[in-house]
């Protein structure tokens, strides 16, 4: 699929065929589509938690989902977490195959760029989670498969659930599969002219 037809094509798919399923290789090429996204300093904070045991699906949905179908319907479940910390750890893997010189000035400039900015690691766990999502449902998209973000469940009893690591931080699920609905027109596209600002506002 053309990438303008995906990403005018891509929907939140709300309902799901709940007795499909991604095969091992499609799941995997997902994945390896989705760590392609960029991340500052190229540190790839993500952590991919795939929910796939059905008990757990549906106490997350009947106890903290708000009883969305989606999390218990689709192929594919992930929740998007970061590590706020991967910066300090093991640096010199993210620059492993870059010139020498290019990785020393990097690895040497990341850890004083972070240290003592929390708002700045957390930040930027968020964008890379952002950047990861999108190419993600995209990746969905072109694979012929629907894809729905969702931020609407209990995100500190979820990390509860998950044992998230004290030093990552939650982002959205997302659910991939079959969808069985046609989504309803784009529900309203604010015009470009008032999101576009030159130079200043």
């Amino acid at each position: 699929m053309d990438v303008f037809e995906a990403i005018v094509s891509r929907r939140s798919v709300k309902q799901f065929d709940p007795s499909h399923r991604l095969t091992p290789a499609e799941e995997r090429r997902l994945l390896e589509a989705t760590i392609q996204a960029p991340t500052s300093f190229n540190i790839q904070h993500w952590r991919f938690v795939i929910l796939r045991d059905p008990e757990l699906r549906a106490r997350i949905r009947t106890e903290l989902g708000n009883d969305q179908a989606q999390i218990t319907d689709a192929s594919l479940l992930v929740l998007f977490t970061a590590d706020t910390r991967a910066f300090a750890k093991n640096p010199e893997r993210y620059w492993v195959n870059a010139p020498q010189e290019v990785a020393e000035l990097l690895v040497g400039w990341m850890g004083p760029f972070h240290a003592g900015r929390e708002w700045l690691q957390r930040d930027e766990a968020q964008r890379s989670i952002g950047m990861a999502m999108q190419t993600m449902m995209l990746a969905a998209t072109g694979m012929g498969y629907q894809s729905c973000p969702m931020i609407g469940f209990e995100i500190e009893q979820l990390a509860q659930l998950i044992q998230l690591p004290s030093d990552h931080v939650m982002g959205p699920l997302v659910a991939i599969g079959k969808g069985t609905k046609e989504p309803w027109p784009k529900p309203g596209q604010v015009p470009l002219e008032e999101l576009v600002v030159e130079n200043h506002f």
